[in-house]
């Protein structure tokens, strides 16, 4: 869907907001195709592959770190070193309006001021982005209690690409994140240790793999709460991933939990109910993602042999 664009109005209010608000925005360098070149040129030239798109991440420049002018030119003060990388390059400049999702493009110049982004005419509406096709099998939602009176529920989804009820092993991890996974993990684990909740550790490679793999985007309206990511299940436990502050799932508070598991028919699901207690919440470096580690604390004796067998292909005993 081609992007809604602001009308010349609409671009002047948002430009004086960010005058008056100097708002944080989010710097995502884009990559611009270069022409074809023949094989005789490549081997002249020795160019190398530039990287791909998906390796540019987006870089968070804070409120303070910029001064917007009255002339539509953004000032960066102190910003992320990475911003060198990317001097001259086109970017999608992304930030909140309102909590509306708001983007333009531009370059990254060098001035004698220090770095600057000029604002262009054209700023666009971030789009609804289409939703990844979940996995089917599983799904659940967590319960609990707002001012003793009314029962509260959020729906829990399968998070893309995590295999649930298998063993978590390191190589799931994207090669990319391992170095930042491997600090969180020693850094978990002397944190779970204190606290008497390692047990075999297996649960916290999900947590590692989500915090160092995960990258924050802008969405299309700020604030919007969105299901849980579930990222492992296994008969002791369940590990939840989102956005910080989406749900506030609070470290020793007791949820109650509902799992289904869709069957084959004639049968329609099997529903597994009980009670899970947050051993943990675990952050990545920028606080912008969180995991929390919940055990059960109720559960039926025929609900633990079905996960425990689920997951590990064996018969419980």
């Amino acid at each position: 869907m081609e992007a809604s664009k602001l009308t010349g109005i609409e671009r002047e209010l948002v430009l004086q907001y960010l005058i008056d608000g100097n708002v944080p925005v989010t710097v995502t360098p884009i990559e611009e195709e270069e022409a074809a070149l023949d094989g005789d040129a490549k081997e002249v030239s020795g160019d190398m592959p530039r990287p791909a798109t998906a390796a540019l991440f987006p870089i968070a420049i804070k409120a303070e770190q910029l001064k917007v002018l009255e002339q539509g030119i953004i000032l960066l003060t102190n910003p992320p070193q990475n911003v060198q990388n990317f001097i001259d390059k086109k970017a999608r400049v992304e930030f909140y309006f309102n909590r509306l999702g708001l983007y333009f493009e531009t370059k990254i110049k060098r001035i004698k001021a220090g770095l600057a982004l000029v604002i262009p005419s054209s700023i666009s509406r971030i789009q609804e982005s289409a939703a990844a096709p979940r996995p089917t099998e599983f799904s659940a939602s967590l319960y609990f209690s707002v001012n003793q009176k009314t029962d509260v529920h959020y729906d829990c989804v399968p998070a893309a690409g995590y295999q649930l009820f298998s063993k978590p092993v390191w190589k799931d991890i994207d090669e990319a994140a391992q170095k930042k996974a491997k600090e969180y993990l020693e850094s978990f684990i002397v944190h779970a240790r204190q606290k008497g909740v390692a047990g075999s550790g297996v649960q916290l490679i999900p947590v590692v793999r989500y915090l160092s793999e995960k990258v924050s985007k802008m969405e299309s309206v700020q604030g919007r709460k969105e299901p849980l990511d579930v990222l492992f299940v296994s008969h002791e436990r369940i590990v939840f991933g989102q956005k910080a502050g989406n749900v506030d799932l609070q470290e020793g508070t007791e949820y109650a939990l509902e799992m289904s598991f869709p069957l084959p028919r004639p049968l329609t699901e099997r529903k597994i109910f009980g009670t899970c207690r947050v051993e943990a919440n675990y952050f990545d470096d920028s606080k912008e993602f969180s995991c929390a580690v919940c055990r059960y604390t109720s559960l039926q004796e025929e609900d633990v042999r079905f996960l425990y067998e689920k997951g590990t292909g064996e018969k419980f005993i």
